[in-house]
């Protein structure tokens, strides 16, 4: 039996669209001899794993735990030990959010090798994906990516500070503290501040809700918007609705040729 050395890469898979995982990653899950995966990733995503590799789904997705972190982290470990290279394939980027720092942690003490692929994250990419720039020459400087519900379930403090600021903000696992969000931009008097939501941002099931602080709960009712969603509150969402005017513009222009 040949012997292979404990390993534990952790791998971002991007934000949705199978087109968005790096090259890199993809040799790695070529690579692999166990990839344990969670319930954002993109199953077509499984077609590019070693067809000899074990493959473990792990959830991990609100309201969906198949397993719970603590086995994760245990299942890492034992399967690294007895199959050798482990793939932790993860939604997006493995280090926003992602928890993929903790499991690299856990999987060091007990002595096995650890590596880390970036992803894209949602937190840019879903924005790009639908003409909105986290960042604009006139309209934004900076930008903050803002957890909605911390390890106690409660809103984040730094939304509030952001909220007092000019940075785009993004709030990613908020869907459920989006009253509590509104609440606070609404306090720091920004009722007509541009709000976008983006559920299942780059897949083909894509949603989008664009209002304001004051309109954007009505919005997500009548659109029946949910997770997994990312929201976007910024004068930049109002760069997509300026090149959707400009496609419109040029193509009644055209057709005013034909």
């Amino acid at each position: 039996m040949i012997f292979k050395t404990p390993k534990l890469t952790v791998v971002g898979a991007g934000p949705g669209d199978v087109d968005l995982i790096t090259v890199k990653a993809i040799k790695v899950l070529k690579n692999a001899d166990v990839v344990l995966y969670d319930a954002l990733v993109n199953e077509e995503l499984l077609d590019y794993i070693n067809p000899e590799a074990e493959q473990i789904f792990v959830g991990k997705r609100r309201g969906c735990y198949k397993y719970q972190q603590e086995q994760i982290n245990e299942l890492i470990v034992s399967r690294a030990k007895s199959n050798g290279h482990v793939v932790r394939l993860k939604g997006g980027d493995p280090f926003i959010f992602g928890r993929g720092a903790e499991e690299m942690e856990y999987a060091a003490n007990f002595g096995v090798e650890v590596a880390v692929v970036p992803g894209i994250s949602s937190s840019m990419a879903v924005a790009a994906s639908q003409n909105i720039p986290v960042t604009k020459r006139g309209s934004s400087e900076s930008f903050w990516v803002i957890t909605g519900t911390t390890k106690e379930h409660k809103i984040s403090e730094d939304i509030k500070l952001a909220a007092k600021s000019n940075a785009t903000v993004v709030v990613l696992m908020g869907m459920s503290k989006l009253p509590q969000i509104v609440k606070l931009f609404q306090a720091e008097g920004k009722n007509d501040l541009p709000v976008a939501i983006i559920q299942n941002g780059t897949r083909p099931d894509e949603k989008i809700g664009i209002g304001t602080v004051d309109t954007i709960e009505n919005i997500v009712t009548e659109i029946e918007l949910k997770n997994p969603a990312i929201i976007l509150l910024g004068e930049v969402v109002n760069h997509r609705q300026s090149i959707l005017e400009l496609h419109e513009f040029y193509a009644n222009d055209l057709r005013g040729l034909v």
